[in-house]
């Protein structure tokens, strides 16, 4: 082992490496540089992006159920299939309508020949109020005359120009023509009294008539309800249907759910709606379309938390509370054509992105509106 010779001067140490500290103070500059542009972007434009994927496809699914009671008949439609407005899903056994509806035709039938005899009577008793009325006329005409007869004839009898039987037998002339007068005034006010009756009968008649086409009317309803059709074109789900069951008004048989009405349903937080508003764009990723973007806009926002419309809302009003960040359905609408559309059942997850942009100068406003409010409130 050589060594260093008394009077020989120390070896200096190797340079440090400057390379290596350069790079590190590149690197660290581009660290901060980055942060600093995603802070400003955040600032400037992300903070205006509010996210959520506890979304969801949503469509209001069309509850099929009978309107009348009886045994399935017939089933046209299979499960999943695709099915147009009108079009017929199931036919429930009609025999007992189609008897219904035969027997109310025939009571309407009974009631309309009824009020027909009766309007037939009507006239009849018209006629006859007419007779009375003519009888009426000439006894009293009789009876006048008879009266003007004694009038003159009791001065001659008087006088004896004139017998007094003669007299006599004027006078009991005239008590019959009153008799007459008085018999064809009963008459005629029977008559009258008669006619009455028959309005009265006639508008019972009528009443009834009416009943009857009512229930016929009904039966037919019932009996068109037998044939259960499709209210709007959608796809069949949800088919519990079988042939031979006995159907009850209002159970499910089964539902359409509309292809043309699905929407996102998205719960955002409430720290995330401060400057939410309808008609905002919204960006779209579906899952089961490979990430596929869609684009929709803001329909509408909840007047409400999700909780505040459970069966139990919350009441915190005693206990420990513990806070919870509450979330607010927003109604997301696609624009998106009829094929994506097809796609899109509901229930599946989606990711929403709303661009708030349009909203940013609302803190401002409701900051001038504050202060407009505290100087009129002192």
């Amino acid at each position: 082992m050589a060594e260093t010779a008394p009077g020989s001067p120390t070896p200096a140490p190797p340079p440090a490496r400057r390379g290596g500290r350069f790079l590190s103070t590149i690197l660290i500059t581009t660290l901060v540089g980055a942060a600093g542009a995603g802070y400003a972007y955040h600032q400037v434009q992300g903070r205006y992006f509010q996210e959520t994927d506890d979304a969801y496809v949503h469509a209001d699914a069309i509850v099929i159920s009978s309107k009348v009671a009886g045994y399935v008949a017939e089933v046209l439609v299979e499960d999943n299939a695709e099915v147009q407005a009108g079009q017929p899903l199931l036919r429930i056994d009609p025999r007992d309508y189609r008897a219904q509806v035969a027997q109310s035709q025939a009571q309407v039938a009974v009631a309309k020949a009824n009020a027909e005899n009766i309007r037939a009577s009507m006239a009849e008793q018209i006629a006859a109020i007419e007779r009375a009325q003519a009888q009426l006329d000439a006894a009293e005409a009789r009876a006048i005359f008879d009266r003007s007869q004694i009038i003159r004839y009791e001065p001659l009898a008087k006088s004896g120009a004139e017998p007094a039987e003669r007299l006599a037998q004027l006078r009991q002339t005239a008590s019959a023509s009153a008799a007459d007068v008085t018999a064809q005034r009963a008459a005629l006010s029977m008559a009258q009294r008669r006619s009455a009756t028959l309005k009265t009968q006639l508008q019972q008649a009528m009443a009834q008539a009416d009943a009857a086409q009512a229930q016929l009317d009904a039966a037919a309803v019932n009996l068109e309800a037998t044939l259960i059709r499709a209210p709007a074109a959608g796809r069949v789900g949800d088919k519990t249907v079988m042939l031979g069951q006995l159907a009850q008004p209002g159970t499910r048989l089964l539902s359409i759910v509309p292809a043309d009405k699905v929407d996102i349903e998205a719960n955002f937080k409430e720290t995330q709606i401060g400057l939410m508003r309808p008609g905002q764009p919204v960006k779209i990723t579906v899952d089961a379309l490979s990430g596929q973007e869609l684009s929709g806009r803001v329909a509408s926002i909840a007047p409400g938390t999700g909780a505040q419309f459970s069966l139990l809302p919350p009441q915190n009003a005693t206990g420990n509370f513990t806070k919870i960040v509450q979330r607010v359905p927003v109604r997301i609408i696609l624009e998106a054509g009829p094929e994506t559309r097809q796609l899109l059942i509901p229930g599946l997850s989606v990711t929403a992105t709303v661009d708030t942009r349009g909203a940013k100068d609302v803190p401002a406003r409701i900051d001038r509106e504050q202060r407009s409010a505290v100087r009129q409130g002192t």
